[in-house]
């Protein structure tokens, strides 16, 4: 029995917001930062739930070639959305996500939490959670295009991108981390305050890929 078109269409539709939605689940990524602390990821938090959607919103295509590999039937996605509502639908959301969430609510959302930063530090309070969600706004479509620049177009696709993304995170971001980790233990150090951990802290940021592979040796 021939799938309907209409059924045909919706999934066409769906295929096609999942990039629109993927930026949406970003930007809810960034800011549950601020709800986090800003620059450590609770277990089960929802940094990580929004950025694994993200991750599989951006290789929806190829996850469903996978489970089709698998030997169960799925609809293709190619081609453009038949029925005209539908195709309506499609654009006044995908317009919403690019003309007013991105363009415009992103950026002042991201100058709210700069606010929110200098209010925190003219109250006692570390104005660091603020700050980091402000910085991972202001550049939340750097950050689409590199990841879209990760999907490798392959079955393994959603995985693929977790790997690079991991490997960006070892590679980039923790030797920053632990640059900026130092610095405080000296300014920590000038101050009479405790510094030690920030500089077992740097220690851990540039040793993060050889405690993956120590433990991965440990676990065989």
């Amino acid at each position: 029995m021939p799938v309907p078109q209409f059924l045909l269409d919706l999934l066409q539709m769906l295929l096609n917001l999942a990039v629109p939605a993927a930026f949406c689940t970003l930007a809810a990524a960034g800011v549950s930062l601020r709800h986090e602390g800003g620059t450590n990821f609770h277990v089960n938090g929802r940094v990580g739930k929004w950025v694994l959607w993200t991750v599989v919103f951006l290789t929806l295509p190829q996850l469903l070639s996978w489970i089709a590999a698998q030997g169960i039937t799925v609809p293709s996605g190619s081609g453009s959305v038949g029925t005209s509502w539908l195709a309506s639908m499609q654009n006044v959301f995908t317009n919403f996500v690019n003309q007013i969430v991105v363009a415009k609510f992103v950026p002042v959302l991201a100058a709210y939490f700069v606010l929110k930063a200098t209010l925190d530090g003219a109250a006692g309070e570390n104005p660091l959670a603020s700050i980091v969600a402000a910085l991972f706004l202001m550049t939340l479509s750097a950050t689409m295009q590199l990841l879209q620049d990760w999907n490798s177009g392959g079955q393994y696709a959603t995985t693929d991108m977790l790997a690079s993304l991991w490997n960006y995170i070892v590679g980039q971001i923790m030797p920053a981390a632990a640059g900026l980790a130092c610095v405080g233990a000296v300014i920590n150090f000038v101050r009479h305050r405790p510094w030690t951990r920030l500089v077992y802290a740097a220690i851990s940021f540039l040793s993060v890929s050889g405690l993956l592979t120590l433990f991965q040796a440990m676990a065989a």
